[in-house]
């Protein structure tokens, strides 16, 4: 009887692929047949479905607290106050007239990490210079790392044009950094800061688009957003003269290959014999809107910008008369430029506006009262036209360098708000509502 049961057994549970209704269950050393049994079959089945789905909702719990992790690691952390020792452990060519440097802690502490986009403040006490030199360099290593920082830097060529103008200091620090700064040498750096950034936090896809050394942000935005594994589409637009001129050319094709939500569109305006289109470039053309226009799906993008000043004016104007709110378009000009926004030439004062803007503007330190001149622009150039150098030198509000504090009166931004202690102005961005003293 045992062997025949067995064999009964073997059968029953090979019809029960053909009818649930005729399942055989075993459980408890008990034989289950029918009804029975397709309920124990159902209920066990949901538990295995419950359980297989309790461990893929785990899984992607686990992935999205790794991503929040990493994410969290770009937060805005102030690691030291004033000035901090680095070592230049590398220097490397890039291009023509530019390297990046390799900056590690002298004391070997680790570094906090930084928000793409952001920027180290360089302090440099040269020879027969009364004070010492402050500039600002973006950081080009967008990568999680707290070992080491880079900033790229080309050498800055005089803009004569400019109303600036000072052969002494344009491309001082610039050529300092090309020409004197070598390995193992000790430079003085404040922590990363800066307001313009990509906030990882925001879920949007981005345009991302450099001009020249301007590319060093979208080069960080980019390393940060493949090393974070982050799926949003990036469309990065770069801008160069020609092939000797594109710096990070390796790097980007890298980011490319490992990104596969990147799309790398390289422009160059002047291209060599040797430069290959197809290869070496993607479009023999500047950087433009209108070839965005082709490019892109549509304008429903967070774009951001950074580069020489009359690319910015064309760009920045360009999307905002192609319909992309302000709100998205994130810009940031290099060297002494601002961005110029709206139309090029305005129109005359008319005779009872000029009669209110005929106040006076005291700078305070320097013993100065003098009428408002609106042809100045702003503050900061107000302040040089008459003999008052109010530091810094971006000249687009990033560094901070010449913020100042307004004992009385008020300023307005004409290109937007600024984020600013209270009770202080950027002069390379304001001008002033009325009469004004500030502590200059």
């Amino acid at each position: 009887m045992r062997g025949v049961l067995v064999v009964n057994l073997e059968n029953l549970l090979g019809l029960i692929s053909a009818s649930p209704l005729l399942t055989v269950g075993l459980t408890g050393g008990s034989v289950m047949i029918g009804y029975l049994a397709t309920q124990w079959w159902a209920v066990n089945s949901r538990s295995r479905l419950e359980k297989k789905r309790t461990n893929l909702e785990l899984d992607i719990l686990r992935k999205k607290i790794d991503a929040l992790d990493k994410k969290a690691a770009a937060g805005p952390d102030v690691a030291w106050n004033g000035f901090r020792k680095f070592t230049v452990t590398k220097k490397v060519l890039e291009s023509d007239d530019t390297f990046s440097f390799y900056l590690e802690p002298h004391d070997g502490k680790r570094l906090p990490p930084f928000k793409p986009g952001q920027y180290l403040t360089f302090q440099f006490h040269l020879p027969n210079k009364p004070k010492p030199e402050i500039r600002c360099y973006s950081l080009s290593d967008g990568s999680i790392s707290d070992e080491h920082y880079r900033v790229t830097i080309k050498r800055a060529l005089p803009d004569k044009n400019h109303r600036n103008f000072d052969p002494e200091k344009v491309g001082l620090i610039s050529s300092h950094f090309c020409d004197s700064v070598n390995e193992g040498d000790i430079i003085d750096t404040k922590a990363p800061s800066g307001k313009f950034f990509l906030d990882v936090e925001v879920e949007r896809p981005v345009v991302l688009i450099g001009g020249g050394i301007g590319v060093t942000p979208m080069i960080a935005m980019s390393r940060f957003l493949t090393h974070l594994k982050d799926p949003r589409e990036i469309y990065f637009f770069f801008g160069a003269r020609s092939g000797k001129d594109h710096m990070f050319r390796e790097e980007m094709l890298e980011l490319q290959k490992t990104n596969p939500k990147m799309r790398l569109h390289v422009c160059y305006s002047r291209p060599d014999t040797e430069d290959e289109l197809g290869k070496s470039y993607n479009h023999e053309s500047r950087v433009t809107v209108d070839l965005m226009k082709e490019i892109l799906p549509s304008s429903n993008y967070q774009y951001f910008l950074c580069g020489p000043g009359p690319f910015m004016d064309s760009l920045v104007n360009g999307l905002y008369e192609w319909g992309v709110p302000k709100k998205d378009v994130n810009f940031e000009a290099f060297g002494p430029s601002t961005v110029k926004v709206g139309p090029k030439t305005p129109s005359a004062p008319s005779e009872a506006t000029a009669g209110q803007l005929a106040f006076e503007v005291e700078f305070a330190k320097s013993g100065k009262k003098l009428k408002w001149d609106p042809q100045a622009g702003n503050l900061r150039d107000f302040g040089s036209d008459n003999g008052i150098d109010m530091g810094g030198f971006c000249g687009a509000g990033s560094c901070t360098e010449c913020m100042v504090a307004i004992k009385d009166g008020d300023v307005e931004y004409p290109d937007g708000g600024c984020d600013v202690e209270d009770g202080c102005c950027l002069p390379c961005l304001c001008r002033p509502k009325g009469k004004l003293v500030i502590d200059a």
